[in-house]
């Protein structure tokens, strides 16, 4: 069921990476967005690919696409100041039919479809869903570099992308962050915002995002 538009981000600064654009930096046979694009493009609950970037990325994500045989790339747009406002432009494209929208990390090359068919699947029954994993380390509360408290590793998730939700709820989160000046750095928090619901689908420790060189080595190892 082609319901689904894939939203890749890619309109960061690259700041930790020294600059270098990390989604296009090569990356086994291609490059980072190019690997991102491919998940989705095998995923058959995808319609359609929406990337939002700088406008300087465009030739060479095309000529990425084409290469790769990507079919289901449909817009590529220019990004926000903030990630909210980067997503919004890409929804604005989105078709009128489709009824749910997977925003993705487009540097986050390792995603598997089977993945995001099961983020999708959450989503279509709790109105949202994202990919994540159960964390690792104990993971402490530090304040003026002093531990304030060491909250229960059980309940942790390492949140990932895609973040999937019905895109009738992620309008209404829209409205409700505009209406009240709010601006999220992640999804689903926009959602939560308003009392959504979100299912965490478990993925795969796998599905790193490409913030500095060392992990595009890893990717590499990975891939």
């Amino acid at each position: 069921m082609q319901d689904t538009t894939a939203i890749l981000v890619c309109a960061g600064n690259a700041s930790r990476m020294g600059g270098i654009n990390k989604i296009l930096m090569p990356l086994g046979e291609s490059n980072v967005v190019g690997y991102s694009m491919l998940a989705f493009e095998q995923c058959p609950d995808i319609a359609e690919i929406i990337v939002v970037t700088k406008p300087e990325n465009d030739a060479a994500i095309r000529r990425t696409a084409e290469q790769l045989g990507i079919t289901k790339l449909v817009h590529i747009t220019p990004g926000g100041e903030t990630r909210q406002q980067s997503v919004l432009h890409g929804l604005r494209l989105a078709s009128e039919e489709v009824q749910y929208i997977a925003i993705h990390d487009g540097a986050r090359p390792l995603v598997k479809p089977e993945q995001i068919t099961a983020c999708i699947k959450d989503a279509r029954v709790f109105g949202g869903a994202a990919l994540g994993m159960p964390v690792k380390d104990t993971i402490k509360v530090v304040d003026d570099g002093l531990v304030v408290d060491t909250p229960p590793r059980s309940s942790l998730w390492l949140t990932q992308t895609p973040q999937v939700f019905r895109k009738r709820l992620y309008l209404e989160a829209v409205d409700f962050a505009l209406e009240h000046e709010l601006d999220f750095t992640d999804d689903c928090q926009l959602v939560e915002a308003i009392g959504g619901k979100i299912c965490m689908t478990k993925g795969s420790y796998a599905n790193i995002k490409i913030t500095t060189p060392e992990d595009r080595e890893i990717a590499e190892v990975l891939l």
